[in-house]
């Protein structure tokens, strides 16, 4: 091992404003992550971005051309001395908390990044992890990018067929669900049409005015309250003073679980908890498939179940009554999550009751028929989705493992 300080590896830059860059095709990062994509770029190599100030805790890495804001800094590597993506795994194994400089506003300067100590192998290891390590990565990031293309065909489905209503007329009963292969209405919108090419509500199909929704809903659908769709339940907390409630294998989930994975699939949370923690407390054992919503701190935040579980007490938990109504429910809750949010109430901070959410109002498709079509053609999204996700899990617990373990050279590749 080598011994460095980073000031001998890398050439830090100050991130500019983008403001008056026009849209283009260049990542433009800030401390947080992506921010937009614009016309310009400051630098082309592979580089480390490194916060300046807010979150100190992300480290980035870039490979293409990029702009960086001036929250952020970035680097130009010494690449004769270490490969840079070797450098950045190294980073994020540091804790930089202890070299915060800033007073209100967490920061960080020049001098407080050179003067970090680097333990360096010979160029030629640090080669060998680094492309181990990057190839986890990028099978990492295909997984996200294949999810949220999959996502947004899911969601994308769920909004023709009940927000514009727009579901193929010709589904019925035992029919065969029909080609979902886009037109144009002569408008520039594009819609899914049945066999015959016929929308629901744009070729004629019965609608009413719903006062509740304040709305048209097709006619016959009925709206109901969340209560009547699903059981709601809350969660809640073993003492955190008693260890005995803690580490054992019961999954146990906090808001700060979902924010951390920004997942639509929860497997585990950060800490389980024992079956005397679970006794000790009203938390309750959810089934998989359960809806998990955040209720306070924040409100909002909303994932599916992949496992049986429970939650702490920042939760309205949400049970259907027909496990296949999870994913209508999933998608329903998040449409309307910013008129679930007002019913907040708090002075600390808002929480919404189970009182209030009990009689939330949902649209109720009353042709079962038809719900059962969509979820045929949605099911197999969802699936693959978990699947994916599962695997995102495996390989970053993966990654983090060795991570320590390569650096230090316990395990070599």
């Amino acid at each position: 091992m080598n011994t460095y300080t980073l000031k001998d590896l890398v050439t830090i830059k100050n991130g500019k404003d983008h403001k008056h860059l026009a849209d283009g095709k260049f990542p433009v990062y800030g401390s947080g992550g992506i921010m937009r994509y614009a016309e310009s770029y400051l630098y082309d190599k592979p580089s480390i971005l490194l916060p300046r100030k807010g979150t100190l805790d992300n480290i980035q890495f870039c490979e293409v051309p990029f702009w960086t804001v001036d929250t952020s800094y970035y680097t130009e590597v010494n690449e004769t001395l270490c490969n840079p993506y070797y450098l950045y795994c190294y980073l994020n194994l540091l804790d930089l908390s202890k070299l915060n400089t800033g007073t209100g506003v967490p920061s960080m300067t020049f001098d407080s990044y050179y003067n970090i100590k680097i333990h360096l192998p010979s160029k030629s290891i640090q080669d060998k992890i680094a492309s181990f390590l990057s190839t986890l990565d990028r099978k990492i990031s295909l997984n996200r990018s294949i999810n949220a293309e999959l996502e947004r065909m899911a969601k994308e489905i769920y909004d023709y067929w009940f927000v514009q209503f727009e579901f193929p007329r010709s589904v019925s009963g035992e029919s065969g669900l029909p080609e979902l292969s886009r037109t144009d209405d002569g408008n520039g919108q594009s819609q899914f049409p049945d066999a015959n090419g016929r929308p629901y509500k744009s070729s004629g199909g019965a609608m009413v005015y719903n006062p509740v929704l304040k709305r048209e809903v097709p006619a016959g659908w009925e709206v109901k309250t969340l209560s009547s769709v699903c059981d709601i339940f809350n969660g809640a907390t073993p003492s955190t003073k008693d260890e005995s409630n803690y580490g054992g294998d019961i999954i146990w989930i906090t808001p700060k679980d979902l924010s951390d994975q920004k997942s639509k699939f929860t497997f585990h949370g950060e800490r389980n908890i024992t079956q005397k923690g679970f006794s000790s407390c009203s938390t309750h054992m959810l089934p998989k498939g359960t809806i998990l919503m955040s209720s306070r701190a924040p409100i909002g935040l909303v994932s599916i179940a992949s496992n049986e579980l429970c939650t702490n007490q920042g939760f309205k938990n949400l049970v259907p009554k027909e496990i296949i109504d999870n994913a209508y429910l999933y998608y329903y809750i998040k449409m309307h999550i910013k008129q679930i949010e007002q019913l907040g109430t708090g002075t600390t901070f808002k929480e919404v009751s189970r009182e209030d959410l009990v009689k939330f109002p949902i649209l109720y498709i009353s042709n079962r028929d038809l719900y059962k079509k969509w979820y045929s053609f949605v099911k197999p999204i969802f699936d693959k989705q978990a699947m994916l996700c599962q695997e995102i899990e495996e390989l970053t617990s993966l990654r983090d493992e060795l991570l320590p373990l390569l650096m230090t050279r316990q395990v070599e590749v």
